[in-house]
Order: C-alpha cells, then structure tokens, then sequence
C-alpha cells in the first residue's frame, strides 16, 4: 500500500497542506513518520478520509479547478467481477465511478490507496496512473 507525504496528500484532497497538517493533530486522519522524519499518511486511511469528508459535504475543501477532463484522486473502492470491475475515485470533492474490465484493474494495480487519474471524454471515464 502507497504512503503519501502531507504535501501529495493535500493535492489529492483538494487542501492545503497546512489543512491537511492542521487534520492531522487534531486526530481527524492518522499520520506516520517515513525513515526521513517527513509526516506520511497511509493510502488505506487516506482513501477512507476523502469518502468521510466528501460525505460531510466537503466544507473545508478549498474549490480549485482541474486541468481539463482530468480528475487526479485517490481510489476509495474497487468491485470486482467476474469480467468487469467498478472503480471509485475521490478527486478532491469529486467522486468519479468508473467501469473498467477486470483485466484493467488488476494490470493497473487499483486498489483503495492508490493515487489514480480519471480521464473524462464524453460520456466515458478512463482511469490511469499518474
């Protein structure tokens, strides 16, 4: 599982980092020292925070734009099935769901934690790495 440095975390969350820090101590979203002294968050948790937020209407997130047709987030949930396979991201106060085969999914490693992109052409949503 990704561990993300307060700075990437915040971007993905659509915060500042100071927001982010700000979170962190007051016990709202747990954070590790990596083997350099620099704060990290786990994606796992990470992942789960965004849908919390997003669920509490996203207040606090400061409303940026994205550049365009690209939604840069963090995977929430991945349904797998037998062929297909639904994917959910978070982009800041975006929550973007996405169809993919199966056979993507796991050749791209989604997982909840894991930083993705989705792209948006039309009607359909494609999902990368960054």
């Amino acid at each position: 599982m990704p561990n993300y440095r307060i700075g990437r975390a915040a971007q993905l969350l659509g915060v500042s980092p100071d927001t982010l820090r700000r979170w962190a101590d007051a016990g709202r979203l747990p954070t590790t020292r990596e083997q350099h002294g620099h704060r990290v968050v786990d994606g796992a948790d990470l992942a789960a925070f965004a849908v919390r937020l997003a669920a509490e209407g996203a207040t606090e997130i400061e409303r940026t734009s994205s550049p365009r047709n690209a939604f840069p987030g963090i995977v929430t949930r991945v349904v797998l099935g037998d062929v297909a396979a639904q994917v959910e991201i978070q982009a800041g106060p975006h929550r973007v769901v996405s169809l993919l085969t199966r056979e993507a999914v796991e050749e791209l490693g989604l997982e909840p934690g894991v930083e993705a992109i989705a792209s948006v052409k039309s009607t359909d949503v494609f999902v990368r790495l960054p």
